[in-house]
């Protein structure tokens, strides 16, 4: 009997370890798989540079967080030049609220005043950029942190609205050269969207318009704008309408037609005007779902809606 025991559990034990095996071997040719549809994408994208504006769901919930850091570092690891552009709306909306200062929108853009804007300046150039550089260090990468301040990066004017919005800028000339110089010492520059005028006054800058900016100033392979819904839908309460793939020349009509709505307005007008002034791709993508970029990059489906000339 106990022989008969030990016979079973032997075969179990056997089973367990060709389950194991199986496992694993599935696990392994679903890689190989994967490497053998990314490689194109890898060899196209390799030693060009590519815009992350990277912001929403991504930023806030710290599990996503650690997982863009750790892509961004493995693209710059395979020889992509990679720019990570950032904002920090609800980190400001944070600060303003212990220092007992409400925040005021005006038509979806922040009123910043004097105060706001030190506030602005401080948080994004110091707290989140900071702690941005910090996580791509902690997954082995070399960041380098950076304001649109920096080397007069940024050359913006006041916004001319029908209500004053204080220190909000519009780009008037992006300078790259800062950031080049990061990208030739193998850095990844993060760059906070700050920018300012000839006087020196600073401005708080749209993310998504500085991306474009300076993606476009560049002459970047691809801009990709991380947001917090699937990309641009026909019906925004159905994600699964998204369309994957716009020509810029359609923009306006979608826009007439209320497919294009809201903020997703000045997130594909700035990327249709980055194409237009020499920007080859932009896409907008889920910034909910891990490892989003690479998917977009590295996958025939890519991940979200792509726009282009």
């Amino acid at each position: 009997m106990e022989n008969q025991d030990m016979k079973t559990q032997d075969m179990e034990s056997q089973d367990m370890k060709a389950r194991e095996m199986e496992a694993n071997m599935e696990t392994i040719l679903k890689k190989a798989a994967w490497l053998n549809e990314a490689m194109p994408y890898i060899q196209k994208y390799h030693n060009k540079t590519v815009v992350v504006k990277y912001g929403g769901s991504a930023m806030l919930n710290e599990g996503l967080k650690s997982s863009v850091m750790r892509d961004i570092t493995l693209l710059s690891s395979i020889g992509i030049n990679v720019v990570l552009v950032h904002g920090g709306g609800p980190e400001i909306n944070a600060m303003l609220a212990r220092l007992g200062k409400e925040p005021v929108f005006i038509d979806g853009l922040r009123h910043t005043d004097a105060d706001t804007a030190d506030v602005v300046a401080m948080v994004l150039a110091g707290k989140v950029n900071k702690r941005l550089v910090s996580l791509i260090h902690s997954n082995k990468g070399k960041a380098i942190g950076l304001c649109g301040v920096d080397a007069g990066m940024i050359i913006a004017e006041k916004v001319q609205a029908k209500t004053d919005l204080g220190f909000v800028g519009r780009v008037v000339k992006v300078d790259p050269a800062c950031i080049f110089m990061a990208i030739s010492q193998g850095l990844i520059p993060v760059v906070a969207t700050i920018g300012t005028d000839s006087s020196g006054q600073v401005y708080n800058i749209n993310a998504d318009t500085a991306a474009a900016a300076i993606a476009s100033s560049m002459k970047a392979e691809k801009l990709i704008s991380m947001t917090d819904v699937a990309g641009v839908l026909e019906d925004q309460a159905d994600e699964t309408t998204l369309i994957a793939d716009i020509k810029i020349s359609e923009v306006p009509g979608l826009i007439e037609r209320g497919v294009i709505a809201g903020g997703m307005i000045p997130k594909t007008e700035c990327c249709a005007a980055a194409i237009r002034d020499g920007l080859k791709e932009a896409a907008i993508i889920d910034g909910r779902v891990e490892h989003s970029i690479l998917i977009e990059l590295f996958s025939h489906k890519g991940n979200g809606t792509l726009l282009h000339g």
